[in-house]
Order: C-alpha cells, then structure tokens, then sequence
C-alpha cells in the first residue's frame, strides 16, 4: 500500500485524546489464538497450539488507548523465534513496555497450552499419548526483573480411605459369618473364598481427581514443565493411565489401595513436594488445589494449600 495513503489516515490511539481522564489497570487481547515451541531435556515439540493472551497498563490518563496490534505482532514475533523459554519472555515483556511510547510501565503476558507426553503403562509395554494442561505467566514492572510462574493441571486416582475401612468391616463380618461354624479353616479354603465374588461384599469408592499447581520461578530458573508433571505425579502415586492391560489395571489397583488419601492428604503430598523444591531454591514460592470429583456425592471435595 502507498505509504502516502497509510499516513492520510487517521490515528485515533496517537492523536485522539480521552474524554474521561483515568489510568487503566490493564489493557490488552485475551485468548489470541497462536503457535509456539519448545524444549526441554526429555524432548522437542512444535507447533504447539496455544491461547495468549498480552497486557499493559495504560498510564497517560489522557491517551485514547494503547497500540494493540503492536502487541500482537511482538508476541508473534518472540514465540516464532524459538523455543519459548525464559529469556525470550522476559524479552518479550520489556518490549511489550517499550512499545507503547511512554504510555506503560507494567506488561503482562500469559500462554495456555497442553503438552503431548508419552506415557508407558505401569506393567506392560504399551504407550500412550497424555496431554497436559499447563500454562506460564510472566510479569514486569519497569526498572524491575520480571516474575515468571508455571501452572499445571493433572490428573490422579484418590481412593477413600473412610470407604476402605467401611468395606473391609464388611468383607471381615461376611467372612466371619462364613465359616463361624468351623472350628479351623485351612489356608487354601481361604484362598479360594477370597478369590470368589460373591465373598467381597463391599469395595471403597474411588473417583478421578484434579491437582492445579502453580509456581513462582526465581530469577535465574529455566522453564521446566515436564519436571513438574512428573514430580507431581510421583509425590501423589496414582496418576491416570492412557493405554493398559490387564496386567496394569490391575497394579493400578494396587497402588490406590496403597495410597488410599482424602483431598486434605493429597494437598499435603503435594505441600510437603514444592516445599523441598522451595528449600532447593528450585521455586520461590507456590500454591495448589485439589478436587477430588466424589463418585459418592454429587459435589467435589476440595482443598487449597500454599507456601508461607
């Protein structure tokens, strides 16, 4: 286009002024639609589908707005440059600043996204594709380092441990009316009882649950998403699986009998986790829910805790 007819036209953000002389908060695009990349040391991934969404402040209480679209081109910019990374963010954020000729101090900007992680059954040697919920939010103040924090969302099995003990106390009264007119039972008479099912009367409920965990990085700490996920689903013991076999179903039960927890257990697991990566100085600081989405009431069971 004629550079001619692009300066004839008008230019409301630079020349207009406003009506109603006010600062802003925050100014900016949410749920941009957009693509990006990323490393880390298990791995590469590209194309990322990803929602961002981009702020400033707007200062100038006499500015009619703030350049949008140069917002827009900067994070298109920074995230096709490269992996997303630490650096390139903070890049990002200062020139989110700069850009508005004066008129901010402070920028925001904000990715979500879901990772693609292979998974391997917990037995055999199937595998399986999980996509994560995950997301990173940086922030500067001019003149100020920036804050980056990491967010993430997974998914667990929590088995109740009230229900364990209720069904156990069913399952030991049946088997005590079973053979009350016996004087001795031998081991293999049990052995065949148990594995009958009419003999387990009662099992404990168990239901899909959800931690949200986020963190606040300090300023020399890279972007490790997939150490997170990782070390999440370890602390709590009973991640969702992808493909299995019998083989798999079957240790997965095992392992919900073993980590039997209500949601007040599991947001200390994951308390006691982020506290030993704060005592490291792997975080600065952190927070988390639970949601244990009950299959015995129609309402969820939810706990929150947070680093001091």
């Amino acid at each position: 286009m004629d550079n001619s007819l692009i300066k004839s036209m008008p230019d409301i953000t630079n020349n207009g002024k406003s009506q109603i002389e006010v600062p802003l908060e925050a100014v900016g695009m949410s749920e941009v639609e957009t693509l990006f990349s990323y490393s880390e040391g298990v791995g590469s991934w590209t194309n990322i589908p990803a929602e961002a969404s981009m702020y400033v402040n707007l200062i100038d209480p006499k500015a009619k707005g703030i350049h949008m679209s140069r917002l827009y081109r900067l994070v298109s910019k920074h995230l096709a440059a490269g992996p997303l990374s630490r650096t390139s963010v903070e890049s990002l954020l200062l020139e989110m600043i700069e850009s508005q000729d004066k008129k901010a101090d402070w920028s925001e900007f904000k990715i979500e996204f879901k990772l693609p992680l292979e998974r391997k059954a917990l037995v055999s040697e199937l595998k399986g594709l999980r996509h994560y919920k995950l997301y990173l939010l940086g922030s500067k103040k001019l003149g100020e380092p920036a804050k980056l924090k990491l967010g993430l969302e997974i998914y667990y099995s929590s088995t109740c441990p009230c229900s364990a003990a209720l069904s156990r106390q069913l399952v030991q009264e049946h088997w005590k009316n079973e053979f009350k007119s016996k004087e001795s039972v031998s081991v293999d008479e049990v052995f065949k009882w148990l594995g009958q099912e009419s003999s387990i009367v009662a099992t404990p409920h168990a239901q899909r649950s959800t931690a949200e965990v986020e963190v606040t990085l300090g300023d020399a700490q890279s972007l490790n998403f997939v150490d997170l996920i990782n070390s999440t689903e370890a602390c709590l013991g009973t991640p969702v699986q992808s493909a299995v076999k019998r083989e798999d179903e079957q240790e997965f039960a095992r392992l919900n009998a073993s980590q039997l927890m209500f949601c007040e257990d599991a947001a200390r697991k994951i308390h006691s986790l982020l506290a030993e990566k704060k005592l490291k100085k792997e975080i600065v600081s952190f927070k988390a829910k639970v949601s244990h989405i009950e299959s015995l009431h129609p309402h969820n069971a939810v706990a929150f805790t947070k680093s001091s």
